[in-house]
């Protein structure tokens, strides 16, 4: 996220109110009232009638009455009765009509939402208080450095850990829905935890029940990780090693435990190429995620470890070593050797952003070529046991993201293995430890626990997950296929494709409204929008149960050893890596939990259209609410990520939004208080306010085209969209930390000067609320 300025603004169309109707809101927003009893306005008539006629109050003395006057009075009956009979007929139909547009929606997941809606906060009944939390852990200090690991830049393959970490501001959080991962994971245990199918859903039913036994899992100990050890020729940590070969060993964890001590690979196209869609894929070579944690110095070029984040690595180094066995006396030893050999590595290591910056990203050349400079790794060995069984050859080329890396590391490596490895083996100790890192899920709660501890010590989010979503994530790692298919099998995908077209024709909409600094910057972004092609994404590599079954048919799931079962799981990953290199499958992951860019494609994961998020018997303004608000959020992230030096309108919004909630919350305990937000808050801001507009305006238009809607609990169509709005929870991307203030609040902010809204939500005790301007 950049901090250069930019502004979007977005204007939804409301409604107008018929003339006459005063302050009345509009009908999306009024429920339609009960038809009368005709009964009633026919002693309603009589009444007004008698009313209307003195004569009739007074009690005159019987006369003869003229013909002519009678038949005048008698037709000025009929027709006043006939108007009131016409009348109460359209009034009738206009009350029907109203009541089929509000249809109860009485569906099992309706039934279920309105549940959860009753227990929520409610900005109409509470409009003072239902958003006094706060999102980011760090809203509004000033942005900090942090761990060379926790950066990158979106649509790298190098991953990157997401800051998980949130803050409740005041109070108690009533029921909200949790965020999108937490969400996908809930479905997929749902789904796990459902009745067998075929031979491959077995197994990954088994696999995950076999998690979830932690009483096995305690029982072992670290017993499965030290014989394992053993299997690989031992470690000079316990006295007994065989003295393996270096690049053997090497090529042994990169094969059959997905573990990479020294550089990461990867399999996929160069960005390039052109044409991208029928680009050649390639093994690509890049800097490893390094154990200790080191930072990045901006003046030096260079990554060091400092003595405040060496102090608790070097703790959990020596815990490890005791778990594993390793006597006291030569433990201190061997961690200070591995810290040495980490740090000497951790110098050539460089953020993201530093090597796209150097054009160090993409370099090509050939395996003979990269053999030449850095000597020190056996590539082609390497690289073939790494995809095995393909063929591979010193012409091939590969890509390289850090070659300063990889000529220190090549260096570093062939130093060591001669001046230290006769006496105390620290190449070999480094690698059994990364290969300790990878395994750290399957082996007993001590070990995790030491690893969360490191990360608390360093600021890291913190806190270890609930075994349910640990052994679901594991699971998703090593089946992923078979939960793709069973998650397809439940996606509503005509529904889901309406609503990504919806929010994405009221988006470039809005784009067109937007006022831009350049009109350059416009065109720009404009023809990127217009070749953009969005749809739900769907994978095409399993079709079948029966083709499930066969991918699967070589692995075996015991039900006492998650160990075993994770190790086994940890080959498997290398028929990934070659199925991506080959072209034979797709580099998207369907089971994520927000769109991207593939070629000309904007895709939406089939993970994103689950419940609560989105479901197909929901009222429309419920998904809308909902999941049009996160499809329109992830879209101006993706498509916009440096809007602030584009348009002026996001400073202005970002400011006017602020304004409204510091007039809300000033003097409540915990309230914004009297400052200004950084450009990068600003931004977030005007996203999330947009992305609201966006979905609004897209809810309406879909009214527009189908007046039809049901409702929950008894909500009229634009609360419902709203009060569904409100259940959105500060999301876990990569832009949370950014947002000041509970989503949920730009509510009271588009209901302030709006008619859409049944009321202002006004808080009594606020007099400067209502004096200020519409953002």
């Amino acid at each position: 996220m950049t901090e250069t300025p930019i502004e979007l603004e977005l204007s939804v169309k409301q409604s107008q109110s018929e003339s006459g109707r005063g302050l009345q809101p509009p009908p999306l927003f009024q429920l339609p009232l009960t038809a009368q009893d005709p009964s009633d306005n026919d002693q309603q008539t009589q009444l007004q009638l008698s009313e209307s006629n003195p004569e009739a109050q007074q009690q005159a003395k019987p006369r003869w009455i003229n013909p002519r006057r009678l038949l005048l009075l008698l037709l000025g009956f009929s027709l006043s009765s006939a108007i009131l009979g016409l009348f109460y007929y359209m009034h009738y139909n206009h009350q029907k009509r109203n009541i089929q547009t509000v249809t109860p929606c009485l569906s099992p997941a309706c039934r279920w939402a309105s549940a959860r809606l009753s227990i929520s906060a409610d900005p109409f009944t509470q409009p003072c208080d239902y958003f006094l939390f706060a999102c980011g852990s760090d809203v509004l200090s000033p942005e900090k450095g942090g761990r060379q690991r926790g950066q990158g830049i979106p649509g790298h393959p190098q991953n990157q850990k997401e800051n998980a970490g949130r803050t409740e501001r005041k109070g108690q959080r009533k029921e909200k829905i949790p965020d999108r991962r937490t969400v996908l994971l809930q479905y997929l245990r749902e789904i796990l935890d459902d009745r067998p199918a075929s031979t491959a859903v077995q197994k990954a039913k088994a696999f995950y029940r076999s998690c979830l036994g932690t009483k096995s899992i305690e029982t072992a100990g670290a017993d499965p990780f030290l014989a394992l050890i053993q299997k690989l020729g031992g470690w000079a940590v316990s006295g007994q090693w065989n003295r393996t070969d270096f690049n053997s060993t090497l090529s042994l964890l990169m094969r059959d435990y997905a573990t990479f001590p020294f550089f990461n690979l990867y399999a996929g196209k160069d960005p390039n190429e052109i044409p991208r869609e029928t680009a050649k894929r390639y093994i690509q070579i890049d800097q490893p995620d390094l154990l200790i944690p080191v930072q990045w110095n901006s003046k030096t070029l260079k990554s060091q470890a400092e003595t405040q984040t060496l102090r608790p690595f070097l703790e959990s180094c020596q815990r490890y070593l005791a778990l594993l066995g390793a006597p006291p006396s030569r433990s201190m030893i061997h961690v200070g050797t591995f810290i040495s050999l980490s740090s000497e590595l951790a110098v050539a290591a460089a953020p993201l952003r530093f090597r796209l910056s150097r054009g160090q990203l993409y370099q090509r050349t050939t395996i003979g070529e990269l053999q030449k400079q850095a000597p020190g790794i056996d590539w082609l060995g390497c690289l073939r046991a790494a995809f095995h069984p393909l063929p591979l050859f010193k012409d091939d080329h590969v890509l390289l993201h850090n070659l300063p890396y990889i000529m220190q590391m090549s260096r570093t490596i062939g130093k060591w293995l001669v001046k230290h490895e006769l006496s105390t083996s620290p190449v070999h100790t480094y690698m059994v430890l990364n290969l300790l890192h990878t395994l750290i899920p399957a082996l007993d709660s001590r070990f995790s626990e030491t690893a969360n501890n490191l990360s608390l010590a360093l600021g890291e989010a913190g806190g270890v997950a609930d075994r349910w979503k640990r052994c679901v994530s594991e699971t998703e790692r090593g089946f992923g296929h078979v939960l793709t298919h069973l998650l397809s099998e439940r996606t509503a995908h005509r529904e889901a494709e309406e609503i990504i077209q919806n929010i994405f024709s009221s988006f470039k909409s809005t784009l067109r409204e937007l006022k831009w600094t350049d009109q350059k910057s416009l065109q720009f972004v404009m023809k990127k929008v217009e070749s953009l092609i969005p749809r739900l994404w769907t994978t095409k590599e399993i079709s079948s149960e029966a083709e499930l079954d066969l991918l699967f048919s070589k692995v075996t799931v015991g039900t006492n050893s998650f160990f075993s079962n994770y190790v086994q799981l940890l080959s498997f990953r290398r028929k990934r890596r070659n199925e991506l290199l080959t072209g034979r499958a797709e580099a998207a992951d369907s089971l994520s939990v927000t769109p991207f860019l593939l070629g000309d494609e904007l895709l939406f994961p089939m993970g994103m259209f689950i419940p609560p998020l989105f479901h197909p018997t929901y009222p429309r303004a419920m998904n809308y609410g909902l999941m049009g608000f996160l499809i329109a959020k992830d879209i101006l992230h993706l498509i916009l990520p440096d809007v602030y030096s584009q348009s002026e309108m996001v400073h202005a919004v970002g400011e006017c939004v602020w304004a409204h909630y510091l007039a809300v919350t000033k003097g409540e305990a915990g309230g914004g208080g009297e400052f200004s937000l950084s450009a990068g808050q600003r931004q977030e801001v005007w996203v999330q306010y947009s992305a609201l507009q966006i979905a609004l305006q897209a809810y309406h238009q879909s009214l527009k085209n189908h007046p039809r809607d049901t409702s929950i609990s008894g909500l009229s169509h634009t609360r419902l969209f709203l009060t569904s709005f409100s259940q959105v929870h500060c999301d876990s991307d990569a832009y949370s930390q950014f947002m000041p203030l509970e989503p949920s609040f730009l509510i009271t902010v588009i209901c302030s000067k709006s008619d859409l809204c049944p009321e202002s939500l006004q808080c009594p005790n606020k007099t400067q609320q209502h004096s200020l301007e519409t953002c």
